[in-house]
């Protein structure tokens, strides 16, 4: 079946691999391994650039080197959104609801315009008819309204593929089909430590 795979990357990351030894992930080889009878023409890859982090110098150096491993996949797309980092004082939690609640001064990030730009490159496609069939990987409520445009007004299938065990709320209602991704999937689904591109030869980053 002709099929069109929406990844959000970052909710991806946050509930199947940080903090895991997966990060170097073939999406290709994952999306296969949970719907083998589809065929993935078309794989969008939706992310941001991150910036450096106090105690992570290095981390948009990683992500650039992971972007360009998925660049060697065929008929993979990479739609960028925005990275945002500012200080903000926040209460403390421990003095909430004291006469003089302490507060902090904190480094808040913000990942801004993937959820649009899913949701837009979704319901367009599926106007266009360029899929007989939709995925969509997340775990994030805010896609409940264009999977739902998708599969009732528009009258195409979107399955969603969480990447987490705990569901959204009415993710599974709005989908034609709903699969949860097992945890040890990610880890049968890794790239090769060197791979090559039209650059050259490249390496999964050391700390990964």
């Amino acid at each position: 079946m002709r099929t069109i795979a929406y990844i959000d990357g970052f909710n991806l990351y946050y509930r199947a691999l940080k903090g895991t030894a997966n990060k170097w992930l073939d999406v290709r080889a994952l999306l296969q391994l949970v719907y083998p009878k589809n065929d993935f023409e078309i794989i969008r890859y939706f992310t941001a650039q991150v910036k450096p982090l106090p105690h992570d110098l290095e981390q948009p150096q990683r992500q650039q080197v992971y972007l360009r491993a998925l660049r060697t996949l065929p008929g993979l797309e990479i739609h960028l959104g925005q990275f945002t980092s500012h200080e903000v004082r926040l209460p403390i939690m421990s003095t909430l609801g004291s006469t003089q609640p302490r507060y902090a001064r904190v480094l808040k990030t913000e990942e801004k315009g993937s959820d649009v730009n899913l949701a837009s490159r979704l319901v367009h496609d599926a106007h266009e008819g360029r899929f007989e069939t939709a995925i969509v990987l997340t775990n994030d409520s805010d896609l409940i309204e264009p999977i739902r445009i998708v599969t009732q007004e528009i009258g195409l299938p979107a399955g969603v593929l969480n990447p987490c065990k705990q569901p959204a709320g009415g993710l599974r209602a709005a989908a034609t089909f709903y699969t949860v991704m097992r945890a040890t999937a990610p880890s049968k689904c890794q790239f090769l430590t060197d791979l090559e591109d039209a650059k050259g030869p490249f390496t999964k980053p050391r700390n990964w």
